[in-house]
């Protein structure tokens, strides 16, 4: 594509530009592939709930999508729309800039001898389930209409998928609900669609950190605080209702909390009964890739790192005297320090 660019570039632009001025996406960019792959090679290929759906786009749609994302963007930008506690899909941000932003609130509050609570809140195919009538309203209230709130719904609407199996394809299915994935624009939508569960979470005194759907609520507490656990049940129970009403799910297994005791502070029961199951305080949970421990120690991250490096080292020096120096090298980058 790039070598005959020149050729294509006028093309591409009135394909681009026609579809911004009359705000209709071409139906023929909207139908995506699905390929389903196994979460790891390890398990049992007969089982369906092994295999994640792998959701291709046509290159085309990306490329339209990146046109209308750097327009919106831009707007919500310079009109101070964007939410400060999302780290999500914004230049400048990352999911490193969302776990300092926790990690730095936890330390101040140990600093100030305060205990703290972190809840890891873990969504169940939060992509796929979106509203298209609540995203349409929520896009209006950031003061996109005409033109503009019409390409929103083209793109949303009247899409299909087919599932590819063993060099089989099946019929086209319809998408009612969700943003499209792997697209460059559903994480964008999704960060506006979730925008006003933050006034949810502030009710109780939380604070939060999101990045895309991933969550993180922050609750810091004096030793003489006697409601701990009467606050976070209640501040879930509230967020379980609002995520209810976007047609959202938390799933109480995989949703963690940790606690982090301040110098001297006693001992707090923070055993939640929360959608018919229990949650209650481990050891360490794992946010954004990252393994927090109760001391913010990264004791138990840094030995999960260093045994990944010794596996891949192990396994790289059996092979060493099979390999060049260069592709010694370049294994050596690819699998150990990018880990880093």
């Amino acid at each position: 594509l790039q070598s005959i660019a020149p050729d294509l570039h006028p093309f591409l632009t009135h394909l681009i530009n026609t579809s911004l001025s009359t705000g209709c996406f071409p139906n023929s960019l909207r139908p995506a592939r699905v390929n389903p792959l196994l979460k790891k090679p390890t398990l049992d290929p007969s089982e369906v709930n092994n295999y994640r759906p792998v959701s291709l786009l046509p290159f085309l749609s990306k490329t339209l999508e990146q046109a209308i994302s750097n327009q919106v963007s831009s707007h919500l930008h310079s009109n101070n729309l964007l939410d400060p506690h999302q780290s999500g899909f914004k230049a400048g941000h990352s999911t490193e800039t969302a776990l300092l932003a926790v990690s730095e609130q936890l330390h101040t509050a140990r600093a100030a001898s305060l205990s703290s609570v972190l809840i890891l809140l873990d969504l169940s195919a939060a992509f796929d389930t979106v509203n298209h009538q609540i995203l349409i309203s929520s896009l209006q209230d950031l003061g996109i209409s005409g033109t503009a709130l019409s390409l929103f719904s083209s793109y949303l609407t009247d899409r299909t998928y087919r599932v590819t199996w063993r060099g089989s394809v099946s019929e086209p299915c319809p998408l009612t609900t969700g943003v499209p994935q792997g697209s460059v624009l559903g994480p964008l939508l999704f960060s506006r669609y979730t925008n006003s569960l933050g006034s949810v979470i502030r009710s109780h005194g939380f604070t939060y950190h999101s990045y895309a759907d991933d969550t993180q609520l922050i609750l810091s507490f004096p030793q003489s605080e006697t409601q701990v656990a009467a606050r976070i049940s209640a501040c879930l129970t509230d967020i379980s209702q609002w995520m209810s009403a976007h047609h959202l799910k938390i799933n109480p297994d995989k949703t963690e909390l940790l606690l982090l005791p301040g110098k001297g502070s006693p001992t707090h029961n923070l055993t939640i009964n929360f959608n018919n199951s229990v949650l209650a305080p481990t050891q360490t949970a794992r946010n954004l890739g990252v393994t927090l421990d109760s001391q913010l120690s990264l004791t138990a991250n840094i030995t999960a790192i260093t045994r990944s490096f010794r596996y891949m080292l192990y396994n790289i020096r059996r092979i060493r005297p099979l390999l060049t120096q260069k592709a010694a090298q370049v294994l050596v980058q690819a699998l150990v320090i990018s880990r880093l």
